[in-house]
């Protein structure tokens, strides 16, 4: 892992879990100016917070996150989409565009995530090309970051896997496992924040549920989500 492009995804990753904490605290704050408000003045209209309308229901059996469109998962463990849409792709005249081939990155990608259970428990992350692009995962492990200290999981297994081509319907998969050690420490988190690589400068944050990371590890991608087990 090159020392530039690691400190690079880290700062995106960093600013990415910043900017959920000051929301968090921003919608506290806002909940409780607004109790205040009611308190003091009776007669006043009642201040209410707004409810996030961007939750929607993953294809998987869970929930999408805010500010993102439907995503898509199969298989019987519980998910959560993310980033789904429609790509580019390039503009041949008449109205009509061809699939766009290149080496992936996180907005190219309609992502999904869900619970297993196999092996004591562990996220499965589904990646999908978006309508209109064919790109490329590369022969290495996915990044994979919780929170804004910058801890990265680390290698499940011991060399990279293929280069693995995605369009249309075909689905690439990654196993994370949150916790390694056998002991209670570790931090609570209810979100991932997935990069293709080291130097993918846009990664995404993934709803995963309620997890306890200590000692992360992922898998390479593959193609046969039974691969993606991450076993001690």
């Amino acid at each position: 892992m090159s020392g530039n492009r690691r400190k690079a995804f880290l700062v995106s990753a960093a600013l990415m879990g910043g900017a959920m904490l000051m929301t968090a605290c921003q919608n506290a704050d806002a909940a409780t100016d607004a109790g205040a408000s009611q308190g003091s003045s009776p007669s006043s209209p009642v201040a209410t917070a707004a409810t996030p309308s961007g939750s929607s229901t993953g294809g998987g059996g869970g929930q999408g996150s805010d500010a993102t469109n439907n995503g898509t998962s199969t298989g019987t463990g519980t998910g959560k989409g993310s980033e789904d849409g429609v790509g580019s792709g390039v503009d041949t005249g008449g109205g009509k565009r061809e699939p766009v081939e290149q080496g992936c990155g996180a907005n190219d990608i309609s992502w999904s995530t869900r619970s297993e259970s196999q092996a004591g428990g562990y996220i499965l992350v589904v990646a999908k090309a978006k309508a209109g692009i064919t790109c490329y995962l590369p022969a290495a492990l996915p990044t994979v970051a919780f929170g804004s200290d910058g801890t990265q999981a680390g290698p499940a297994e011991q060399s990279v896997g293929e280069q693995i081509k995605l369009s249309g319907s075909t689905a690439a998969y990654a196993g994370v496992n949150p916790k390694t050690t056998g002991t209670d420490g570790g931090k609570e988190l209810d979100s991932i924040i997935v990069g293709i690589g080291d130097d993918d400068f846009d990664p995404v944050s993934l709803p995963v549920g309620a997890i306890t990371v200590d000692e992360p590890v992922v898998t390479n991608w593959h193609t046969d989500p039974a691969d993606a087990v991450p076993f001690n």
